[in-house]
């Protein structure tokens, strides 16, 4: 499990399972002109507002949430887990609107009970599994929601795919070179200001051509490519190299990968567990 994968709809889940839990220790019930001292039970103590809404909700959040950490999708009888989660999420919300509209239940068929109504649990209730639905619902859908709950740990001034990097090539957050450092070494830092190495041009002065020896400020042409670890902002697919449709992995936010050669306007990643696959969107990539 990747918890750097949960998105913001995902942590708005969980907070509605928790504002959940705390509803269903609260009042059931609410009578009118009753005494501040009177018992009355709280959710807990309804066995149909315990399954369909507590458990319903809570269990609901439990599977989105981990369906959405799992690095592949797990399917119970060929239906996503986080699907199931979805649905009880909508389910212990309808079941919580109907006890809104009727606390009394069965009570009403014998007249009633005088100025019974739904109590706090039951009203708070209501909101947290409308909003955990919601959420639930819109996050594959709202870009909004589909940002990582947890950002990534980047380095200072992250570029985007294609920039020049901060950094030294290796793991994101390395050691930067500094001024007067020879290109191409960036484990050879120089202090700044330091004396050019030989072959570097003087400052104001032009170096004259050496056709027996390479210029060693010379830039590297733009067809060469070196690997590089990058940041996904959203979850994105990971092809085979084949060329299959399936995809063999995910990338989720919050971690970084390698890129480790580049096909067009496409990246060949490898993953921690040593997996390699076409990255087909590039759009928006952090690059370490």
């Amino acid at each position: 499990m990747n918890i750097r994968s949960l998105t913001r709809g995902d942590g708005v889940v969980i907070g509605a399972a928790v504002l959940l839990l705390i509803a269903s220790f609260l009042d059931i019930y609410s009578f009118e002109g009753a005494p501040d001292s009177a018992d009355i039970p709280s959710l807990w103590g309804s066995g149909p507002v315990v399954l369909g809404v507590v458990l319903a909700g809570v269990i609901g959040a439990a599977l989105v949430v981990v369906a959405r950490a799992m690095p592949q999708p797990l399917k119970v009888a060929g239906l996503d887990l986080g699907q199931f989660g979805i649905a009880f999420t909508v389910f212990a919300a309808w079941c919580a609107l109907g006890n809104i509209f009727d606390p009394a239940g069965a009570f009403d068929n014998d007249g009633g009970v005088s100025g019974l109504s739904a109590g706090t649990g039951l009203i708070l209730a209501l909101v947290a599994t409308l909003l955990m639905a919601a959420a639930a619902v819109a996050t594959p859908l709202l870009p909004a929601l589909k940002g990582s709950l947890i950002p990534a740990s980047r380095p200072a001034a992250p570029q985007p795919y294609g920039g020049q990097p901060q950094g030294g090539y290796g793991y994101p957050g390395a050691q930067q070179q500094p001024y007067g450092a020879q290109p191409g070494q960036p484990g050879q830092p120089g202090p700044f200001g330091g004396q050019p190495q030989p072959g570097q041009p003087q400052p104001g002065q032009q170096q004259a051509p050496q056709p027996h020896a390479p210029q060693q400020a010379q830039a590297q042409p733009a067809g060469d490519f070196s690997p590089f670890w990058f940041a996904v902002p959203v979850p994105r697919p990971l092809f085979a190299e084949d060329g299959s449709p399936t995809p063999i992995a995910e990338l989720a936010p919050g971690t970084w990968y390698l890129a480790v050669e580049q096909r067009g306007a496409n990246l060949v990643a490898q993953t921690q567990d040593g997996r390699r696959g076409v990255l087909q969107d590039t759009s928006g990539i952090q690059r370490g």
